[in-house]
């Protein structure tokens, strides 16, 4: 499936999933079903996607203390005393930002970053930040390269990190980096005008199948109609 056309799937389903209300604790159950479907479709493993999900660490923490930091009325939950609304809190944003974060994990997973940016260009973002995410996929492993040569070259010299002593080295480092990666963007640059770039991304169209189109939206279009039964059933 063209990348676009995951991209704004996924968009669609985030933005459904953030619009369902947070007491309609059974349409976030079906959302999971919906989307764990096209996690089994997709033949991603559930074990490559788990370990993942550990990004969204920080975001449990805040869930975890809202109930207790929040003002307001206060239930009485085991030998605890939380507020009620710090408890719709933490679950609002416990299961919107699972979903939201399943699913991004899930396209990504599914599509190449490069893909990813050619799709984003084709959705029409602006310019300038499909270029600038173009470069960073494109030459994220250079700069990681680079670093790690710089690091066997700290270590073949004694250097051994920890404690206060090691930082000037390894702020020494990330400055050379920085410069370094400078002076290769600008090497790059002057290449890259010389072969005439005219400072767009240039993708080719593409046809797409109405089918492909159905395809690409059966899950923004199920989160759809949850959101809306979620709603009347308010």
């Amino acid at each position: 499936m063209p990348a676009h056309l995951k991209i704004l799937a996924t968009l669609l389903f985030v933005i459904a999933v953030v619009a369902t209300p947070r007491e309609a604790i059974w349409a976030f159950g079906v959302h999971a079903l919906l989307l764990l479907g096209v996690v089994l479709t997709s033949r991603v493993p559930l074990r490559h996607l788990a370990p993942r999900l550990l990004i969204e660490v920080p975001f449990v923490v805040f869930a975890v203390l809202m109930p207790f930091v929040a003002t307001g009325p206060r239930v009485d939950v085991g030998p605890l005393t939380l507020s009620e609304a710090g408890l719709w809190g933490a679950w609002n944003l416990l299961a919107k930002g699972t979903l939201g974060v399943g699913a991004s994990l899930l396209l990504a997973a599914t599509t190449q970053p490069a893909e990813i940016v050619t799709g984003l260009a084709r959705l029409r973002l602006p310019g300038q930040l499909v270029l600038i995410l173009g470069f960073m996929v494109r030459y994220a492993d250079v700069i990681s390269g680079q670093l790690q040569a710089m690091r066997v070259a700290r270590e073949s010299r004694g250097f051994r990190g920890g404690g206060l002593r090691s930082w000037p080295v390894l702020a020494s480092t990330a400055g050379a980096l920085f410069i370094r990666s400078y002076e290769r963007g600008e090497r790059v640059h002057l290449a890259m005008l010389s072969r005439g770039h005219d400072g767009r991304t240039h993708v080719e169209p593409i046809a797409v199948a109405p089918r492909t189109w159905l395809t690409a939206m059966t899950l923004p279009l199920a989160a759809a109609l949850v959101l809306v039964a979620a709603m009347v059933s308010r």
